[in-house]
């Protein structure tokens, strides 16, 4: 699994030692942590290899799966070196199709609902071909994401290889870094510091918000389907504002923050929902962690984080 130590791909690793699986994790610690992983150190099906997937990797062993997950996902860290980004979705999705075709391994992208761009399209369906800005701020991860589900599908295609596409939906829980700019980690922090609540444009634009698990449990469900490939739309198909968001974090951290209003970044998407049709029919996939539940978890594991 490469991105093992980030916030999805620690969960992951998991959820998968708790099935009984030996995992190898690879990651450069760009933005993952290994203390993500730390409770797995005297684990023996567990092996964490610090490496970045912009170099193969093909000497670590025999895999039956692989998963890459390996990105940075958030505005300030993918922003922060755009050329990096795009070789990091490139040349990590090559590695491992490489990898899954040599060893006639089955391999999941991990994907995002970005390639959707500013959808024209609501909710948005994987047949649904975006509104994506190939030359703006975020055309690093964008378009390095919509190049790594091409190398997915053209590996299928001429060789053959056994590779499945998961468009992942915003989605949360513990382990978050609580700097990775995201909304969610975002208001928490500044709640539980009393600091403004920092909301762009007027904050009727929209998300949808998947608890980590739910993400997971649709991660092996598309793994282990005989022969979906995808992509296929993960997350959670609850549609909230930022302002409800905002008074949700306020009601469950208790706080008093006032909102402080900035402007919307350039390209930022105003509305996003995925169409689970597809997951649920093929997959039987539905999330089950409601928003105002995950976020009790969320906020608990930042209190801890937040504490001296």
């Amino acid at each position: 699994m490469t991105g093992g130590a980030g916030f999805v791909g620690s969960h992951l690793c998991d959820r998968l030692i708790a099935e009984g699986h030996e995992v190898v994790a690879l990651d450069n610690f760009y933005t993952g942590s290994r203390r993500n992983l730390a409770h797995l150190d005297d684990e023996p099906r567990f092996t964490l290899v610090e490496h970045d997937v912009t170099s193969p990797f093909g000497e670590l062993g025999r895999f039956d799966d692989v998963y890459n997950l390996a990105c940075p996902a958030s505005p300030p860290h993918y922003q922060r070196d755009p050329i990096f980004t795009t070789r990091t979705c490139f040349l990590g999705a090559e590695h491992c199709l490489e990898l899954a075709a040599a060893q006639g391994a089955r391999m999941l992208q991990a994907s995002t609902s970005e390639v959707y761009g500013d959808p024209r399209v609501h909710p948005q369906p994987e047949s649904y071909r975006g509104f994506v800005n190939c030359v703006g701020p975020r055309a690093c991860y964008d378009e390095g994401k919509r190049v790594a589900e091409t190398l997915c599908s053209e590996y299928r295609a001429q060789r053959g290889t056994d590779a499945r596409i998961a468009r992942i939906f915003n989605t949360y829980g513990p382990r978050m870094d609580p700097r990775d700019g995201r909304v969610v980690s975002n208001f928490i922090v500044q709640a539980l510091r009393g600091e403004p609540l920092t909301v762009y444009g007027d904050g009727t634009q929209t998300r949808s918000f998947c608890y980590v698990d739910d993400l997971v449990d649709g991660f092996i469900r598309l793994m282990s389907h005989e022969d979906e490939a995808g992509p296929v739309n993960l997350g959670n198909d609850g549609e909230f504002t930022m302002l409800e968001l905002a008074e949700l974090v306020l009601k469950e951290t208790d706080a008093g923050s006032e909102l402080k209003f900035q402007p919307l970044p350039t390209d930022d998407p105003t509305r996003r929902r995925p169409d689970l049709t597809l997951a649920r029919e093929r997959l039987g996939y539905a999330p089950r962690v409601p928003l105002a539940e995950g976020l009790a978890r969320t906020v608990a594991h930042f209190r801890e984080w937040l504490e001296p």
